[in-house]
């Protein structure tokens, strides 16, 4: 039977099963309440206040996620790598309550989910050189006119982005926009070398996020990228600012939802003027 991924009826899981989500099944067992951890920071710390290796009681590699949904990335990366440790973080509290839940389901001690921008998150509650992994999957296009400068990626943020990870680094980002791709690729240099574009994922070859199973099941092209910071000093961010391009780019521009759309919507209103 062919499934909408879009209203997903899948039954909730219990204790002893997999959970499956748009007929993919996401990684870890569900568990007996009793045995359910706690992997939401409910309240957001002060800025410069956190100590993660406090937080998870160890000393480990570090992924973050920003715009995480659902979690069904995090979640899964946690239960296939407990050697590291997981925070992501979304502006919407609804779906970081979704993401808190599979992972308590599964009693996961080594990620944790909180109600954050993207940007402010690696801002406040990292230092330069901390972080292992940075993950971006299908940013907010913003495609109002108007809207661009709450675009996620910029020439500041891929700065600090840049920052914040570890020597040789990796920045792992998904998008179906064709537009903020374009942009992607042109906007990490001389920051990042792309050194990867994969046609899927292979830990997640149906899919990483919701939204790609989704985009998937629509017949939308993923653009898939892994970025390996390159070691660059003060200098080179001078002038990178100076000649990268800005955020400003059409997010309708060759999409093929945004092309039907407006081809739509000019049948109804050649229709609405005849």
């Amino acid at each position: 039977m062919n499934r909408n991924p879009r209203h997903d009826n899948s039954p909730p899981a219990q204790p002893g099963e997999l959970e499956i989500e748009a007929g993919v099944p996401i990684p870890g067992i569900i568990l007996e309440q009793e045995n359910w951890t706690k992997t939401g920071i409910k309240q957001l710390p002060a800025p410069n206040s956190v100590d993660w290796h406090e937080i998870f009681g160890r000393q480990a590699p570090w992924v973050v996620e920003l715009g995480c949904g659902n979690g069904r990335f995090a979640v899964s990366s946690a239960v296939r790598h407990p050697e590291w440790d997981h925070m992501a973080v979304d502006i919407l509290p609804m779906v970081i309550r979704y993401a808190t839940r599979r992972g308590n389901q599964r009693g996961l001690n080594n990620v944790r989910f909180l109600v954050c921008g993207g940007s402010e998150f690696i801002r406040d509650y990292f230092v330069d050189g901390s972080i292992h992994q940075l993950h971006i999957y299908h940013p907010q296009p913003y495609r109002e006119p108007g809207q661009e400068q709450k675009r996620l990626l910029s020439p500041e943020f891929l700065i600090l982005a840049h920052r914040r990870l570890a020597s040789g680094g990796t920045f792992f980002f998904q998008t179906d926009n064709p537009a903020y791709w374009s942009y992607f690729q042109n906007a990490v240099k001389p920051l990042f070398e792309i050194t990867a574009t994969p046609e899927s994922w292979e830990e997640d070859p149906k899919g990483r996020t919701r939204r790609e199973i989704v985009a998937k099941s629509q017949g939308l092209s993923i653009f898939r990228a892994v970025a390996t910071k390159v070691e660059v000093d003060e200098a080179t961010y001078a002038s990178y600012l100076q000649s990268a391009p800005s955020a400003e780019f059409d997010a309708m521009d060759s999409h093929p939802q945004c092309d039907s759309r407006s081809r739509r919507g000019r049948h109804h209103r050649r229709g609405r003027r005849r």
